[in-house]
């Protein structure tokens, strides 16, 4: 007899009186109390949220308490065959298990979530997604995610748990482009700054704090991520809606290596600017929508 496919469940642990009332409580006296705190708001509709850095079980049980308190539902990828445990399996499913059979006749993670999707009304709905895929060192990250937004055509929630801002929730809503590889580079530079529980573990390799500017300059970071491209000072005037701008002001985000300064090939041409890697993921931190 053939199994019946499984689906995703409309009702979870998220929608239940126990955790609307009871566990909202519980991780608010607790967060309060450890010193922990939300990032602003959680965005609104259906998203594909990936958290980083994961080097400790603790990263979901704050993750969670974010997610409850900011009245979240997430739901996340198992094997199908774990969903078919008796006891194990319906218990998973409750707390928001996405049955993934790998089978030919199998419907996909894709198909999946893009049906559920049309077929629900979605407030605040997360298809959470751990990158570097274990707890444990790595040397890359695991892109299914960004094949998951790019097949259901939903943007990418940047969640952190911060050990050291004592920070969890989602810092940055990112809407793909055409160019994977330059997506996963930005999203990853953003995290680099983020503090895992044990940062010797996290990939990409923790950085430090990020590092503090001013208004003009974060204005010009802003301004630098909507060229997608180069820009001469004048072009960066404008569209920071400055009066003025100082080389010097240039100079130190070049030296900082948040800009990169293209100088031209011919005689007396004016230099352009880009933002690096570093620069496209600060900008992740400076604006939570893109």
């Amino acid at each position: 007899m053939a199994k019946k496919p499984l689906t995703i469940r409309e009702k979870t642990i998220f929608d239940g009186i126990f955790t609307k009332y009871f566990l909202k409580f519980i991780f608010s006296v607790w967060f309060k109390v450890a010193g922990w705190k939300l990032c602003k708001t959680a965005p609104e509709g259906a998203g594909v949220a990936i958290a980083a850095p994961h080097t400790s079980n603790w990263d979901f049980v704050y993750a969670l308490g974010a997610a409850i308190l900011q009245d979240v539902k997430i739901y996340f990828s198992v094997k199908d065959s774990l969903c078919r445990v008796p006891v194990l399996g319906p218990w998973m499913m409750y707390l928001g298990a996405i049955p993934i059979d790998r089978s030919a006749k199998g419907v996909g993670q894709v198909e999946q979530i893009k049906q559920f999707i049309n077929s629900q009304k979605l407030q605040r709905v997360f298809f959470l997604f751990t990158p570097e895929g274990t707890r444990g060192s790595v040397t890359k990250w695991k892109t299914g995610f960004y094949h998951v937004a790019q097949g259901c055509n939903l943007p990418i929630f940047l969640a952190k748990v911060d050990y050291l801002s004592k920070e969890a929730g989602v810092f940055h809503t990112f809407k793909l482009t055409e160019n994977k590889e330059n997506d996963i580079q930005a999203i990853q530079a953003s995290y680099k700054t983020i503090q895992g529980k044990f940062p010797l573990d996290q990939y990409p390799g923790y950085t430090g704090r990020m590092q503090k500017i001013s208004e003009t300059e974060a204005k010009i970071i802003k301004a630098m991520y909507s060229f997608k491209g180069v820009a001469t000072k004048v072009e960066i005037t404008a569209k920071a809606k400055l009066t003025g701008l100082s080389s010097n002001i240039l100079d130190f985000l070049v030296e900082k290596e948040l800009l990169e300064k293209c100088q031209s090939a011919e005689e007396n041409a004016e230099p352009t600017y880009q933002l690096t890697f570093t620069g496209r993921g600060y900008f992740l931190h400076l604006s939570t929508k893109v």
